[in-house]
């Protein structure tokens, strides 16, 4: 009877494991795939709409990376989420 109860229990274990694991596999949402990415023509267009002149847009560390001139002519930088395309660092100065 134990042995049978044993096997029981770890059936039953095992099930809810792996049905975890089955359901955060498709329960990941889309967002974070390569398509849907703002790409980069998209992200450039959102902040030359703010007034800024995009002159270079880059992948680093996962976000977005845009180096442009702002009203003022300076060169500046910020890094932007590459999926929403909301800033993630305000903009500094590109030396």
């Amino acid at each position: 009877m134990g042995k049978i109860l044993s096997t029981f229990v770890t059936a039953g274990f095992a099930s809810i494991i792996f049905s975890g694991i089955a359901s955060a596999q498709t329960a990941q949402p889309d967002d974070f795939g390569k398509a849907s990415l703002m790409s980069i023509s998209q992200i450039a267009a959102q902040v030359e709409k703010n007034g800024y002149k995009v002159l270079e847009v880059e992948m680093d560390d996962g976000q977005y990376e845009i180096s442009a001139v702002d009203t003022k002519g300076m060169r500046v930088e910020a890094d932007f989420n590459p999926w929403t395309g909301e800033p993630v660092s305000g903009w500094r100065r590109d030396d």
